[in-house]
């Protein structure tokens, strides 16, 4: 009877919480997962049958629980479409733990610099690398104040902990690059975990890579099948074409292109747009084109 009653709730929406105007979290009974799950993996998630396949990483599990915990920003069709989902709702598809566990193990110093929803894939990289011995610094970065997620949980396991916002509203104003130059300029550091938009990996390798500091980073490019079989994900690491979802997610910042990465995340900005404003039915068209 409990075997049913655990597969009836497979795959069930536990609890959803707001986290700011921008970004939701939702616990999902997916006790399989979690039993396997590490920091640095990630879940390929399918709202409804007909719905496309959305790539998140996952931010938390309870092998107790049973249960998994994904952070996402609502930013078009698919993201608003996993949003609208209530707690006691199921999801179609629920694929994971997919994707290399982040390398952990004690380094001595580690620096895990984050910015926005990207403290979501770095607080369990930041909390295993505190259970492995190390000295942990975190950066956390957010356009304003009212953006930073998990602050709370980062500080928990992080021995020091540096906040920057764009606007000056809470911390240094600024860039989460500004504050790790000023740490390189005092210290030493044996690793940087660099985890958020491209750009801003782009410039904290660019800020390390003069000191020879081991500096990793999580990819996100487009993913379909998250297995290496569509080759949608394709990254170049030191020349070489790379899975991000089979070879990574996380690889070298030093020989990542990130310049052919930005590029091909645009690819489908234009068509993002138009399914998000014919799903919303806008006059029940696409504008984007007009």
């Amino acid at each position: 009877m409990e075997a049913s009653t655990n597969q009836t709730k497979q795959n069930t929406i536990l609890e959803k919480n707001q986290l700011n105007p921008q970004t939701k979290r939702l616990k999902i009974y997916a006790p399989d997962i979690a039993e396997k799950a590490k920091a640095g993996q990630f879940l390929i998630i399918r709202v409804h049958s007909n719905s496309e396949r959305i790539p998140l990483t996952l931010s938390n599990w309870s092998k107790s629980e049973g249960a998994v915990t994904v952070i996402f920003q609502e930013v078009g069709f698919s993201t608003t479409e996993l949003g609208a989902l209530k707690v006691g709702e199921r999801l179609q598809n629920l694929a994971g733990p997919l994707g290399n566990p982040s390398e952990i193990r004690n380094y001595g110093k580690a620096v895990v610099v984050c910015g926005g929803v990207g403290t979501a894939v770095a607080y369990p990289v930041a909390k295993a690398l505190k259970e492995a011995g190390n000295t942990v610094i975190t950066i956390m970065g957010a356009r304003n104040k009212d953006l930073f997620i998990l602050e709370n949980e980062v500080k928990a396991v992080s021995d020091q902990v540096y906040i920057s916002t764009d606007d000056g509203s809470k911390g240094q104003k600024g860039f989460v690059s500004d504050i790790l130059k000023g740490l390189i300029a005092k210290e030493k550091f044996d690793i940087v975990f660099a985890i958020g938009p491209p750009i801003m990996m782009s410039v904290i390798a660019d800020v390390t890579r003069p000191f020879g500091i081991k500096t990793i980073v999580s990819l996100n490019p487009i993913m379909v099948d998250g297995m290496g079989m569509c080759g949608a994900c394709r990254v170049s690491i030191g020349g070489q074409t790379k899975f991000a979802c089979v070879d990574g997610p996380e690889f070298d910042a030093h020989q990542v292109d990130f310049k052919e990465l930005m590029q091909r995340l645009k690819c489908y900005t234009s068509e993002e747009k138009c399914s998000l404003q014919l799903n919303q039915k806008v006059g029940g068209t696409c504008t984007c084109h007009n």
